[in-house]
């Protein structure tokens, strides 16, 4: 089954209507990799559908969120970005709310996280993608140095 064929089957189970404009959306983000923005999506995927509008890619990367298919993080300046879930391969990050730096963090980390939080406080987290945001090296070190 190829990338597509699977991105569309898992959106109908997910109770989607599949259209051409969500499917190459999904595409899109899948097909990038890394974490793009909406922006980035959009400009990407109007080169493969013509016409497409950039409220119908916000609209839908909100849909696609919402069905759990798409995992959203933000970014610099309140820019979200985007990655297609998988939960098979969680993966964490830590993002410079200065510089937009990111690091990936061990999912292990966040698995014995998870664990103390559920023993004691009862709550269980969902790991499957998960952002951290602050100060990278760098930039604390430049607050630091600047008094702040």
């Amino acid at each position: 089954m190829s990338c597509s064929e699977r991105l569309r089957l898992e959106m109908r189970l997910r109770g989607l209507r599949v259209t051409p404009q969500r499917a190459v959306i999904i595409e899109t983000v899948s097909h990038l990799g890394g974490h793009p923005t909406a922006t980035e999506v959009y400009r990407e995927a109007a080169r493969r559908l013509p016409g497409l509008n950039p409220a119908t890619v916000y609209r839908t990367l909100e849909a696609l969120q919402a069905a759990g298919m798409v995992d959203g993080m933000g970014g610099p300046g309140g820019k979200s970005r985007f990655s297609v879930r998988d939960l098979s391969h969680p993966h964490h990050h830590l993002v410079c709310i200065d510089c937009g730096g990111e690091l990936e963090l061990d999912p292990s980390w966040i698995t014995g996280l998870a664990r103390q939080v559920r023993r004691r406080k009862g709550f269980r987290l969902h790991t499957h993608h998960l952002t951290l945001t602050g100060l990278c090296r760098d930039c604390a070190a430049r607050a630091s140095a600047e008094g702040g």
